[in-house]
């Protein structure tokens, strides 16, 4: 198998195709005639298509050989001598510290965010708390106070009464 250049500018496309401005032709009387790549006969177009069906396939794999040369060669490069494994061996282990470094860094910034967000939430309810506490220990002082003077006015009306009442059994004997 032959092997094959890399220089893009060895190459040459399987069939050329003419734009119709680049395809005219002057002739010697100043009129300009068109000249067309596309095939005429049927038996030409079927030639064309055959030859594209061929030259597809071989085009895709000559590219895809070109492009596994290269990457085989390039790893060639790189780990041909042990400066080169050792050099891309330091190479991966500054990525793997950088990684590790941003993740631990992700880390500190989430557990802080967590923890602030954590004592805001403790902070709100602790204050909810305390101020429900003060205005149930508030309205129980109120209903207290209005306890002791309804029974205050109770014990009164009673006393009065059993004055009262004794005034007139008093009156009455």
């Amino acid at each position: 198998m032959a092997t094959s250049s890399s220089n893009s500018s060895e190459r040459k496309p399987a069939t050329t195709r003419k734009t119709p401005t680049a395809a005219r032709k002057r002739t010697p009387g100043g009129t300009s005639t068109t000249t067309s790549t596309q095939p005429k006969t049927p038996v030409e177009q079927v030639q064309q298509i055959a030859e594209r069906a061929v030259l597809v396939p071989v085009g895709a794999s000559l590219l895809a050989r070109e492009n596994i040369v290269s990457t085989v060669r390039g790893l060639a490069n790189k780990y041909s001598t042990r400066q080169g494994v050792e050099r891309e061996l330091k190479r991966f282990e500054r990525r793997g510290v950088t990684a590790r470094n941003r993740l631990e860094r992700q880390v500190r910034r989430t557990r802080t965010k967590f923890e602030r967000e954590l004592r805001q939430r403790r902070t709100r309810v602790e204050r909810t708390v305390k101020q429900n506490r003060r205005r149930l220990e508030r309205e129980v002082r109120q209903v207290r106070r209005d306890l002791e003077k309804q029974s205050k006015t109770v014990t009164a009306n009673v006393e009065k009464l059993v004055t009262d009442t004794q005034e007139r059994l008093s009156s009455v004997s």
